[in-house]
């Protein structure tokens, strides 16, 4: 009883934000918006019921600790607290203290941590149904798991349960809010990507109450399908697991072209993510109507996606030739540049390399990539780093030079990242040029693809 009241004057603590709070949340978004990702977007905000709501998000779950950070910092007022597994509080210590900070509440699971999970479980079920008739925020992954794939997995119905009980506990004289979300990615490793979070229409539990009190297990199934087919509404939601690689490879490529067909222009990822869902959804009715020549389709579409890789280069490099007069370039203005690289690394060691090539080889799991490099830079490497260098430089050179180098760190940080895949780029053009047998064929198998992609999409 003891531990279970000092875990909910925690969550009240934690539920509070603070000056400190609010000076530490200005500093994860920044590197969150500016560093981490190139630009984030937040579709249908406005939906966002008044503070003072008992609210419950729900999302899909795609990009671990990627996941809950892009809700929070939709939130500008209000602090959501979030259910996620349990086995990341037990990295460290200071891992805990960081994600009970941010509003994050262990989950325990069966198949990981034992029968003792559901025990445990009832502690986290309660402390997050007492803050719901506070009129605070709770979110909840009902995936469970994650994965680096884009459709929704089974839903669990441990919210639905917890919703309905936390207006149980308030005699139903409370409205308990669901709102649906998804976040969307434009790619889920790696630094300077894109990053979408979406809002659906706010649930109310009113109309439910009734039914509840007779068939709880009804009332919950239908809560918890109308959530499901929002949420699968609101995100990309790949069905076809089989053909799922091909389908996502022609949404990835072809969908470039797709979308500017519609006048979208590629990398506007609120209106991207509409027109792959468009492109999916006429896929798949392709396939309902002509199956053998949609697996046909599908199975060029694995061949290309395969050449490409074996060569080493892109799509996008493959749509347009390189030139040689311009690849030549492109390699002088980067040799010109090295100076300004070099003079980058190291306020990029911390952001990027310095956590992979210590953790990346222990990762069981990839998805845990961007976790590990946003949460160690945060709280690690770019303080430290930043104080280093601002005590050496300052007492060796000067203390304005010093202020002045670490202030520009931000920007050297994407100068560096940036001068790598120009690198990355121009060795894929120089591949092009010198492989150009097996690009002139890969190119015809990729016109011939797109041909047919026309005429059955276009029908």
């Amino acid at each position: 009883m003891h531990k279970f009241c000092v875990f909910v004057y925690n969550m009240e603590k934690i539920e509070k934000p603070g000056r400190l709070y609010r000076l530490f949340k200005m500093y994860l978004r920044f590197v969150h918006d500016k560093i981490y990702y190139k630009k984030t977007d937040c579709v249908n905000g406005e939906v966002i019921p008044p503070d003072g709501t008992p609210l419950l998000i729900v999302s899909n779950h795609q990009n671990c600790l990627n996941d809950p950070l892009g809700i929070l910092f939709a939130f500008r007022d209000r602090k959501p607290n979030f259910i996620t597994r349990a086995d990341v509080f037990a990295v460290s210590p200071i891992a805990d203290k960081f994600l009970r900070s941010i509003g994050l509440l262990p989950a325990f699971r069966l198949d990981y941590e034992g029968m003792g999970a559901l025990d445990k479980n009832e502690a986290t079920f309660r402390v997050s149904e007492q803050a719901l008739i506070d009129g605070k925020t709770v979110m909840m992954f009902p995936e469970a798991g994650h994965q680096d794939k884009r459709w929704l997995g089974t839903f669990s119905f441990g919210y639905t349960k917890m919703a309905f009980e936390a207006a149980e506990m308030a005699e139903f004289k409370k409205d308990v809010i669901i709102l649906p979300a998804c976040n969307h990615y434009s790619n889920y490793f790696g630094l300077q990507n894109r990053f979408l979070v979406k809002f659906g229409t706010p649930i109310s539990l009113q109309p439910y109450y009734e039914l509840y009190k007779s068939k709880p297990r009804t009332a919950q199934r239908e809560v918890n399908k109308l959530v499901r087919e929002q949420i699968s509404g609101l995100m990309l939601d790949i069905r076809d697991l089989d053909n799922y690689s091909a389908i996502d490879f022609i949404r990835l490529t072809y969908g470039e072209e797709y979308a500017r067909s519609q006048g979208i222009h590629p990398e506007d990822l609120p209106n991207r993510l509409l027109s792959d869902k468009e492109l999916v959804a006429r896929l798949d009715a392709a396939r309902v109507a002509n199956q053998g020549q949609m697996d046909e389709i599908y199975s060029d579409a694995r061949l290309l996606r395969q050449g490409l890789e074996e060569m080493g280069i892109t799509d996008a490099q493959l749509r347009k030739s390189p030139n040689p007069l311009l690849v030549g370039l492109q390699w002088l203005v980067m040799l010109l540049l090295l100076p300004l690289w070099i003079l980058s690394w190291w306020p990029s060691l911390p952001i990027y390399f310095i956590p992979m090539s210590i953790f990346k080889a222990k990762m069981k799991d990839p998805m845990f990539e961007g976790t590990l490099l946003y949460g160690s830079a945060v709280l690690f490497t770019i303080p430290l780093f930043s104080l280093l260098t601002l005590l050496v430089v300052g007492f060796q050179v000067g203390w304005i030079v010093a202020l002045v180098y670490v202030a520009l760190f931000p920007l050297l940080m994407l100068f560096c990242w940036e001068y790598a895949c120009w690198i990355k780029k121009a060795v894929r053009s120089l591949r092009c040029l010198l492989k150009s047998d097996s690009v002139n064929r890969l190119k015809r198998m990729r016109a011939d693809l797109y041909k047919r992609l026309d005429y059955i999409l276009k029908k």
